[in-house]
Order: C-alpha cells, then sequence, then structure tokens
C-alpha cells in the first residue's frame, strides 16, 4: 500500500505540473492519472480486506493534493480578510469538495471492475468522471474551474477541436490518453514484466497523435474573416479593497475615462471597463433613474467626441418595487418598498438608450446562497468576489447591441468559466466577447493567470475575440484562435487598443452546447442503474 499511495502521490504531482498556468506541460495531463490507475488495479487484484476504502482514499488523496496545490489563491484570498488559523479551516472546503467528490467516482468504479469488465469499467469511470464535472458548474455550489479540459488553456493549439467540443471534450481526450497508455502498461502489474504490448503503444500513440495533428492543421489554416472593429480595454488598477471606500465615484469615472483618452482612436467604437467599475454606493444607481446620475452624465459627455462610441462598463445597480416581486429582493429598513440590488454590466451610447444586464451565474455564498442551510460558508465564498450581499440576476445572457448594430457579449467575472452559458450570447448574437473582471481579490497569485488562460477557450470555442478588462490585470485582448495578442502587466494602470475581427459564424459547439457532458450523463446513469440492480440482486440472496 505505501507503493500504491507513493503512486498516487506521483498522479497529483503529474497533474498539478501540467496545469494552469505552468507553460508547456499541458501534454503531461494525457498520463498523469496512469500512476493513480495501476495502483488501483493493483488494490483491485491484491488479496487485502477493505480495498474499495482504500480505492477511495488514495483517489481522494490524489485529487486533494491536484486542487490544493493548483488553487491555493483561495486561501490567500481569504486569509486576506479572516485571521490564518479560520482561513485554514475555510479554505479546506474548496479543496476538500471536489476531491470527496472525485473520491466517490473512483469508488463508483472499483465496484463497477468488481463485477463487470475491464474495458466497461474503464468506459464507466469516464462518464462517472464527467458527470461529477457536469455537476460540479451545475448545482448550487459550481466550481467548474477544475474541469480538467481546461488544464489545455495554456496549450491551446493542441486544442482548436474545442470548437466543435468544448471543454468537456478535453476531459473526454485526457481520459481516452490515459487508459490507452494504462493498458499498455497493464502487463506490468500482472506479471511483473517490462515488455510492452506494441499494437497497444500503437493505438495509445494514435490516441494521443490524431487529435494534435488535427488541431494544429486547424491552428495553422484558420482565417479570421475581415469585419474590423476599433476597441479600448481599460485597467484602472483600483485596490478593490478601497473601491468602495476613500476613492470617491467620480474621482474612479474621472480615471477611466483620462485612461480611455489616452488609447481612444476617433473611430473606436467600444470602450470596455472593468467590474464594478461604476462602484455606485450600495445598494447602487436606480436603473430607472440613471439618466440623472452624475457618472451616466460624465460618460456621455466624454462620448460625445466619439460618433460611433460605446461604453461597457461594471456597475452596482438596483432595481425598486412596489411589493416583493423576487425572492432576492430585499426591503429599505426606512420605507415600505423593496428592491434588487445587482452586480451588471452597462451600454451607454450617444443615445438617451441604456442597456443593463445583471449577473447570472453569481458566486456561490456571497452574491447568493448555495442552498437555504449553508449560510456558514458566506465567509469563504466572499474571498471570491470581494462583496456581500443577496444579488439580483437574470435568468439568461443577453447581448448588448451598439447604434451600429454590433453584438456585444458582457461576461461578468466568474460567468467566463461556463462555456456553455458564454455560447449562449454568441447564439443571440454577439460578434465578439467582452469579458469585465476583478481579479485583484486573489492578489498576485496564478488565480488572476488562470483566469485570463480559460478566457482562450471561449475564444476558440466560439470563434470570438476576446476583450478583456480587468481592474487590476491581467487585462488582454484574444483573438479567434486563443492567442493573447495583447496583454497588461498586472497592478497598474493602463488600457490597450487593438483592431478585432468581428464574426457572425457559429461553431459547432456553439450550436450544440455541452452535449459530450449530456451524454455522459446518460451512462453515468445507466452504470448507477448497473450497480443498484446488482445490489438489490445481492440483498434479495
Amino acid at each position: 500500500m505505501k507503493n500504491n499511495y507513493s503512486l498516487a502521490l506521483l498522479s497529483a504531482f503529474l497533474l498539478w505540473l501540467g496545469w494552469p498556468p505552468v507553460p508547456y506541460t499541458a501534454p503531461l495531463l494525457l498520463m498523469a492519472f496512469v500512476p493513480l490507475l495501476i495502483a488501483t488495479e493493483r488494490t483491485i487484484l491484491d488479496n487485502s480486506k477493505n480495498k474499495g476504502k482504500k480505492v477511495f482514499l488514495m483517489a481522494g488523496l490524489t485529487a486533494f493534493i491536484w486542487n490544493t496545490a493548483s488553487i491555493y489563491w483561495v486561501y490567500n484570498a481569504i486569509s486576506a480578510v479572516m485571521p490564518a488559523y479560520v482561513a485554514v479551516f475555510i479554505s479546506l472546503i474548496p479543496f476538500g469538495l471536489a476531491a470527496f467528490l472525485i473520491a466517490i467516482v473512483f469508488r463508483l468504479y472499483y465496484q463497477l471492475r468488481k463485477r463487470y469488465s475491464l474495458i466497461g469499467s474503464l468506459v464507466g469511470l469516464v462518464c462517472l468522471w464527467i458527470g461529477y464535472e457536469y455537476l460540479h458548474q451545475s448545482w448550487d455550489l459550481a466550481f467548474p474551474w477544475m474541469t480538467l479540459g481546461n488544464g489545455f488553456a495554456n496549450a491551446h493549439p493542441l486544442i482548436q477541436w474545442y470548437a466543435y467540443t468544448g471543454v468537456y471534450g478535453g476531459t473526454a481526450w485526457i481520459w481516452l490518453c490515459n487508459i490507452a497508455l494504462f493498458l499498455v502498461l497493464r502487463r506490468r502489474i500482472y506479471d511483473k514484466a517490462y515488455s510492452l504490448n506494441f499494437k497497444r503503444f500503437i493505438s495509445f500513440a494514435l490516441v494521443v497523435l490524431i487529435p494534435s495533428i488535427i488541431s494544429f492543421i486547424q491552428y495553422f489554416s484558420y482565417e479570421e474573416h475581415e469585419n474590423p472593429s476599433n476597441i479600448v480595454v481599460v485597467q484602472p488598477n483600483i485596490d478593490p479593497y478601497g473601491k468602495f471606500g476613500n476613492i470617491t465615484v467620480a474621482t474612479q469615472v474621472d480615471n477611466l475615462i483620462r485612461l480611455s483618452t489616452d488609447k481612444a482612436q476617433t473611430n473606436t467604437e467600444f470602450f470596455i471597463w472593468p467590474e464594478s467599475a461604476i462602484p455606485e454606493r450600495p445598494p447602487g444607481v436606480n436603473e430607472e433613474e440613471i439618466r440623472k446620475n452624475d457618472s451616466y452624465l460624465r460618460v456621455r459627455d466624454f462620448l460625445y467626441n466619439y460618433r460611433n462610441g460605446n461604453v461597457l462598463s461594471g456597475i452596482e445597480s438596483m432595481q425598486l418595487y412596489d411589493s416583493l416581486q423576487t425572492p432576492s429582493a430585499r426591503q429599505f429598513s426606512n420605507v415600505s418598498k423593496y428592491y434588487d440590488a445587482f452586480n451588471a454590466a452597462v451600454l451607454i451610447d450617444n443615445s438617451s438608450k441604456v442597456q443593463f444586464y445583471h449577473k447570472s451565474k453569481l458566486v456561490p455564498g456571497v452574491e447568493q446562497t448555495p442552498f437555504s442551510y449553508l449560510s456558514f460558508l458566506k465567509p469563504l465564498f466572499a474571498a471570491f468576489g470581494g462583496s456581500t450581499g443577496s444579488y439580483g440576476s437574470q435568468e439568461k445572457p443577453s447581448v448588448f447591441y451598439s447604434q451600429s448594430g454590433i453584438g456585444a457579449a458582457p461576461v461578468i467575472c466568474y460567468e467566463s468559466i461556463w462555456g456553455d452559458y458564454v455560447a449562449e450570447y454568441v447564439k443571440q448574437g454577439a460578434q465578439f466577447i467582452a469579458v469585465i473582471t476583478n481579479d485583484g481579490w486573489w492578489g498576485n497569485t496564478s488565480g488572476k493567470n488562470q483566469h485570463l488562460d480559460y478566457a482562450k477557450l471561449r475564444a476558440i470555442e466560439n470563434r470570438r475575440w476576446v476583450a478583456r478588462s480587468a481592474n487590476t490585470g491581467i487585462s488582454a485582448f484574444i483573438n479567434q484562435r486563443g492567442d493573447i495578442v495583447a496583454q497588461s502587466k498586472w497592478w497598474v494602470p493602463t488600457a490597450l487598443n487593438a483592431d478585432i475581427n468581428l464574426n457572425e459564424e457559429i461553431t459547432f459547439y456553439t450550436a450544440t452546447g455541452d452535449y459530450i457532458a449530456y451524454i455522459a450523463c446518460f451512462g453515468s446513469a445507466f452504470y448507477l442503474i448497473l450497480l443498484l440492480g446488482t445490489f438489490f440482486k445481492w440483498s434479495n440472496r
């Protein structure tokens, strides 16, 4: 068992080393699970007791170390607002929750392996794993940050076919390669022979090379249609802990306008400002009265010099009600009115029209309470977004349209992790993706780099440029192949200007969404029914 746990630790190390933002190491993911699979197979074949428990613990250990090493910045964010010993305890929740679910997946694989063929059980393992990932992006504690397919964000020339499969295609590829190599090495488990099965080795090589070659062909042959639009992204570099404190809203807006002017051209069509760039004091600016708001008037004055100009900005906003109309609505303490507060985006142009989008994928705990009985997790989730309170939201994404008809996807921070959600903007007519975020809560850690890298995947999936405005960095422009063509430094006030190509074509992934996850979920249900049937048959003997 000591050797088996050593193999589990080796898998954890390979998974961490292959994960963004470590450069050039993503191919390690194609073999990272092999040590764990070997350890699991050896455990299944030995004569010891409690084999299912051992498989559970080995898989849990691998996943816990991999998650903790890759998203250590969660602790960094939490420790900034509470004592270190409390931060350590609360950090164990995100580090351990995914690890617990992964351990369950391997425990179910062990049950399959006891009763069914090796190949059938491995297919079940892949289905159950993707099913776990889909659960972890869909329930109230959603955190799809560590979805396996995200691991190739730092090696985007290898996964241009995400335009057909999305990140779940990457998850399936990683598992297919790991299983193929495991089958090559499996003889070593049985008879300690060092010779390899040549046919299986060729199969492994083909599984690795064919998708890679296809992707490289797509990468080097892909050409964008010329349809230029000049965009400016602004990085004001306001300390997130001072944004709602000692810096006035007027000062922040003036700073945004100054930085925008430095990079503006007469033909600039969009100025993109980051999440909560217009930080109106809680509960935010009344959307019905925004045309009287000082920040709105300053923006309109600024846009006077840019005939086709639009400002797409994050804003704290609210809507007033005479009665309780939504579950997230709260009542004013001194009047009999209710309101919803929103982490929102706004589009302001030279007309009197104002468009709002209310963030839909809310951060669990701080922007919404995950399940009614988990309010004690609020300090943990506050560290992800730095806000407090229960926000309102809208159910579906909506596209901002400029006066000239350009469609922009206003994607707010955490939302950029959901491939299928961002694809919904594109299906509605978005010609480019605007990611507005505030990653300063996490400090100068790999969290901000991972978040930037994941935006490449959205560009590839939808073949859309990404214009990314981050309050403290990293702001960037990403083309339709996923290349970062310009980016800012961390923690400096700046702005970037680029001519991007708008696109109206719809990719296969955009049209179909996470179909691989849906298929895997059906497969998971099938295997769970098999296990339940076996259990009841055994219990009735």
